[in-house]
């Protein structure tokens, strides 16, 4: 009797490819996921979509609204970065930043993780000195759809004295809550510290930050709980980053501060990220899209590849072979494999595609 043949299910993910480097990280994102297809227990279905720089050059503005449909219906998003300088005089809503706003509030993605850690073979690579980074791994909690990004009013005018700005940095009790139940849930996983980042001597929104936080952290006894103002934070990251484990704090500190974690580790090109929520999650790189070198193969793949570990681990449920694409992420440098950014004496440089190769022939 013949065996019935087990149906196989699909995952779709929506590709936004970008400007810049975007396009060629993505481009070895997706030959990575395909060439890794066998290790899977489902199928992957990519649809591509332009966004940022190259969809307002093709339709006017820097998404669509059927992208970001599609990207609603989707099992997971990957996004390279996206940025041109020729549409830096446009108007807000008609830059290709405009586009990931956009996104992130559609998809409901108020969580972004981005894990900062420093390889050992590129201690030499980083801002610091090596006994300053040796074990340097941390995790910044960044909540991202809310803050000073996103509140309104936020304009421009004219008047008697001249020009004039506002922005306005707004956060409710339930945007504080639910980000700082990620960060405590995330430390609780590793080595049980949040430290949450604000400006509670100044800024009424981090005054309320700071309480809702603090009230969080009953529910999660067993993990601790520090508060420390931004400006400190970000001096002790170059003093001593390893007294991190989870850095929580709001969306416009969360982006400044994993920036500078980023130089730590020795190029910005290493480091992922993943912005969860209601809706699809959204994997991508955190470094911009780089046009200086764009088209050049010279473009670090590992961020992206990370993204897609990131992919693995917190939506698909495969924590293990997360585990071993970072490992081989790890090997592969060992081995004195460098991308340009990366260039170290001794090391032997690749490009792109090359680099890509020998992470998929670690696994």
């Amino acid at each position: 009797m013949a065996k019935e043949k087990t149906e196989v299910s699909e995952k779709r993910i929506v590709v936004l490819e970008g400007d810049g480097i975007g396009l060629e990280v993505v481009r070895e994102g997706v030959r990575f996921l395909k060439a890794i297809q066998d290790r899977l227990p489902f199928r992957l279905k990519f649809d591509r979509f332009p966004i940022g720089g190259r969809c307002l050059r093709k339709e006017g503005l820097p998404i669509l609204p059927q992208t970001i449909e599609s990207c609603q219906d989707s099992d997971a998003v990957l996004l390279g970065a996206v940025g041109d300088p020729r549409f830096d005089d446009n108007p807000p809503h008609l830059r290709p930043e405009k586009a990931l706003l956009d996104l992130r509030a559609s998809l409901g993605t108020y969580c972004n993780l981005r894990p900062a850690k420093i390889y050992p073979a590129l201690y030499p690579a980083s801002s610091l000195k090596n006994e300053l980074v040796a074990g340097m791994d941390l995790l910044v909690v960044r909540e991202l759809t809310g803050g000073i990004y996103f509140g309104q009013p936020s304009l421009r005018q004219n008047g008697p004295e001249g020009r004039s700005a506002l922005d306005t940095m707004i956060y409710s009790e339930m945007e504080v809550a639910r980000i700082a139940r990620w960060a405590f849930r995330m430390a609780g996983a590793r080595r049980g510290k949040v430290t949450s980042v604000d400006k509670a001597n100044v800024l009424k929104s981090s005054q309320l930050w700071r309480e809702v936080v603090g009230e969080i952290a009953e529910e999660f006894p067993e993990v601790a709980l520090e508060h420390m103002l931004v400006d400190n934070c970000a001096m002790q990251l170059t003093r001593r980053p390893t007294q991190f484990d989870v850095i929580l704090t709001g969306n416009m500190f969360g982006d400044i501060l994993s920036d500078e974690a980023s130089a730590i580790t020795g190029s910005i090109g290493l480091l992922p990220s993943a912005s969860l929520g209601d809706g699809a999650p959204l994997y991508e790189p955190v470094h911009g899209s780089a046009p200086d070198i764009a088209g050049q193969d010279k473009a670090n793949p590992i961020a992206m590849i990370g993204a897609i570990a990131m992919m693995f681990q917190f939506t698909f449920g495969l924590p293990e072979l997360a585990r071993d694409i970072e490992k081989s992420i790890e090997v592969t440098l060992e081995k004195g494999f460098h991308t340009p950014d990366l260039a170290l004496p001794g090391g032997q440089l690749v490009t792109t595609e090359e680099m890509t190769d020998r992470i998929l022939e670690g696994l």
